[in-house]
This record gives structure tokens, C-alpha cells and sequence, in this order.
């Protein structure tokens, strides 16, 4: 069939119903479109509030490192310290201090992080008691839903918790929990890091540009207690055969001193700065805040990869594998089986070339970093699916 040419153009005798087709097109568009910004403002609107309530120095560690939040006052000894901050759909407001005592601070959310420490005994007393008015404050009404991040066990024993918990009859929606514990399943029980020892205030530290560039004067440092018959006592006694002790900073004390000096603590953070490398040996359990500490001044931790005793690794998932959530997050440590592979590393590191060195720092900095913000995402993400209102249905 021939077409028909009208002035040069074919002649479409559907044209006018492709125009109009097209344009109803456009509308229906244009319709979802607005619809779209409608949900996306509906959502942006529906937000979250929630108070974190800091009753363990991890707290800081979740506030200050992770949410990079502020305190008011900035002085740490203060009675009462708040902050606040928007992230994701939801409004967070976080207290710390003394002063922040059940029955006494104005609860402002109607979902509540509880950071709780429990060590041992009296720490978990004094836990529990926070759990139970938090239970009270539930049964009233007065808030909707809680969530616990807790400083574990070393030992990972923290079954005095579970009853707590949704899945057994309790009230606590999601729990996050310190160290590889068996019982982390993704769902409403994660895991979640150690971090830096805030409470003996370990500053969150700014990457300067002589941190990344300039040579270091130590090849690996260690600084802390040396239990006896521990790897720790090992360590040191390879450091000592081969004389590399002379290359490292290394200072040992058999008492563990919970009270730092100004003047320790400085040596302490000179000791990271001025060194490639940090040694982690295995304390009371595998994770140590001198793993994160030491990636906050860019010294690659040479972390002993070692299943700790207890109920940290029993279970197919965590057998002899330590560490899981900085594993899967890919940090890019050293990990050893045996400090007799040290002197091996050690080799290594006398023949880098400053410009290795420095790549190495810029790498481990830029984990920790999006370590820290992933961490944050995901514990704003869990607590929406968790908290709000779902739309299924």
C-alpha cells in the first residue's frame, strides 16, 4: 500500500488518538508522580521520636562516635548531659548522667533505647531495675516500645536478659549486644561493636593530615596488662627472642589499672599516633577497645583471631570464628592464629615504603568511617521496621 504524502510528511490518519492517548499518558504520569511525592511526604512526616536513655558508657560510644551527636554541657563530669538529632524518618534525643534516675526525667517519646551494662552481678542489678520501669511505663501506656543496646558479658553469659525479651514473653522489642554472642539471629537480636573506651573518655578523633603522612617512629606498639599464662605473656616473649621489642613501644604491667592518668593516657594515645601497627592480644575476650582505638589513629590492629571460652561461639554460625561483625564488614586488619607468626609480620613492615604506610592509614580510616556509618544506618533502619506502623494490608 502506498502511503499517502502530504506535504512532504506521511499522512497517519491515528494521529490524533496517539495525541490524545499520550496525553491522558501524561496525566496518569503527572497523577503518580504526585502521588509518589504525597507517600514520600506522608512518610517524611510520620516520624519516629525516640529517647536513648544512656546508662553505660557504650552509650557515648553510640552517640558520639556513631550518630557523631553533640552533648550540652561538653564537660563530661557533668550530672545530666542531653543531645538531639534527626536521621532517617526519625527525631532522636539522647540523656546521660547521674542524674538521669528512673521515675525522675521527663520521658519525651513513646519508644526508648535503654544502654545498659551488664558485666556482672551488680551491674546487672542495676540494669534490671531500668528494665523493670521501663516494663511499668509500658503496661501504663506511657511509651509504645523499647529497645536495649547492652554491654555484654566477656564471657558472652547474658541469659538473665532473654526473659526480658518479646520473643520470650517479654517487652523489648530488639536487643543489641556487645561480643559474638550464639544467640545473634539478624532478627531482633544483632550484634553490636565494643567500640572505644568512653569511659575513660577516649575522644572521637579527627584524621589530620600528619596522621596520614608522617613516617612513624615505632613498627607496633602494645600497652596494657599481661595476665599471667596468657598469649599476652607469650607475645612479649617473642617480642623480647628476636629483639623487636627495641622497634615497638611496648609497656607492660601485670595490674590492670581502671583509673588512667592524664599522663598514661596521653602515652597511650602517643603510642597509637607514633605506631603501624597496634598489637590486640586476646584480654578476657577477643574484642577489645583497642581495636577500634587504634583505627581511629590509623595503626593497623594485628587483632589474635581466637575463639573466647563461654557461650561467645557455640553455635554452628559463631564455631571458632571470632569477630563476626567487623569480619563481615571486611576490616582490614591482620589477623593471626599465633603470635609466633609475628616476627614474620614484623619482617615485612621494616621493608614498606612510607607511601604503603600511607595508603594503609587512608584505607583503614576510610573503613572505620563507613564502618561507623553503616552501623548507624543499620540500627535506624531496624528501629523504623521495627517501630512503625506498617503500611501491608
Amino acid at each position: 500500500t502506498e502511503h499517502v504524502v502530504l506535504g512532504g510528511e506521511e499522512w497517519n490518519p491515528w494521529e490524533a488518538e496517539e495525541r490524545g492517548e499520550q496525553a491522558a499518558s501524561q496525566q496518569r504520569y503527572e497523577a503518580n508522580l504526585q502521588m509518589i511525592k504525597n507517600v514520600r511526604s506522608h512518610l517524611e512526616h510520620t516520624s519516629l521520636r525516640v529517647q536513648i536513655w544512656g546508662k553505660a558508657a557504650v552509650g557515648l560510644y553510640l552517640w558520639q562516635h556513631i550518630f557523631e551527636g553533640l552533648l550540652e554541657p561538653a564537660d563530661v563530669t557533668a550530672q545530666w548531659r542531653e543531645g538531639s538529632q534527626k536521621a532517617g524518618k526519625t527525631h532522636f534525643s539522647f540523656i546521660t548522667g547521674p542524674s538521669v534516675v528512673p521515675g525522675y526525667f521527663s520521658v519525651e517519646a513513646d519508644n526508648v533505647v535503654l544502654v545498659l551494662n551488664g558485666r556482672e552481678k551488680a551491674k546487672i542489678a542495676y540494669a534490671t531495675q531500668w528494665l523493670h520501669y521501663a516494663q511499668t511505663l509500658i503496661q501504663t501506656r506511657k511509651i509504645q516500645h523499647v529497645a536495649v543496646v547492652l554491654l555484654g558479658n566477656e564471657q558472652c553469659n547474658n541469659e538473665w536478659i532473654q526473659p526480658y525479651l518479646k520473643r520470650h514473653g517479654g517487652f523489648v522489642n530488639l536487643l543489641f549486644v556487645t561480643y559474638d554472642y550464639t544467640l545473634v539471629n539478624e532478627e531482633d537480636i544483632f550484634q553490636w561493636p565494643l567500640g572505644v573506651a568512653t569511659y575513660r573518655n577516649f575522644p572521637v578523633v579527627e584524621p589530620s593530615w600528619s596522621m596520614l603522612h608522617d613516617p612513624r617512629s615505632y613498627l607496633c606498639n602494645f600497652l596494657g596488662t599481661v595476665y599471667k599464662n596468657s598469649s599476652r605473656e607469650t607475645l612479649l616473649e617473642i617480642l623480647k627472642q628476636d629483639g623487636l621489642d627495641k622497634l615497638c613501644w611496648i609497656a607492660a604491667r601485670e595490674q590492670w589499672q581502671p583509673q588512667e592518668t592524664n599522663e598514661s593516657f596521653k602515652n597511650y594515645q602517643d603510642a597509637l599516633l607514633q605506631s603501624d601497627l597496634t598489637l590486640c592480644p586476646v584480654g578476657i575476650n577477643t574484642e577489645c577497645y583497642r581495636i577500634y582505638e587504634a583505627c581511629s589513629y590509623g595503626s593497623l590492629p594485628v587483632v589474635e583471631d581466637v575463639m573466647t571460652p563461654g557461650d561467645c561461639g557455640n553455635s554452628s554460625m559463631y564455631h571458632s570464628a571470632p569477630l563476626q561483625l567487623l569480619k563481615t564488614m571486611g576490616a582490614p586488619f591482620i589477623f593471626i592464629k599465633n603470635w609466633k607468626e609475628l616476627p614474620a609480620v614484623l619482617e615485612k613492615e621494616k621493608i614498606k615504603s612510607l607511601q604503603e604506610k600511607i595508603q594503609r592509614r587512608r584505607k583503614l580510616i576510610e573503613w572505620y568511617r563507613n564502618f561507623k556509618a553503616w552501623m548507624r544506618q543499620k540500627f535506624i533502619n531496624t528501629l523504623e521496621n521495627s517501630f512503625l506502623p506498617s503500611d501491608k494490608g
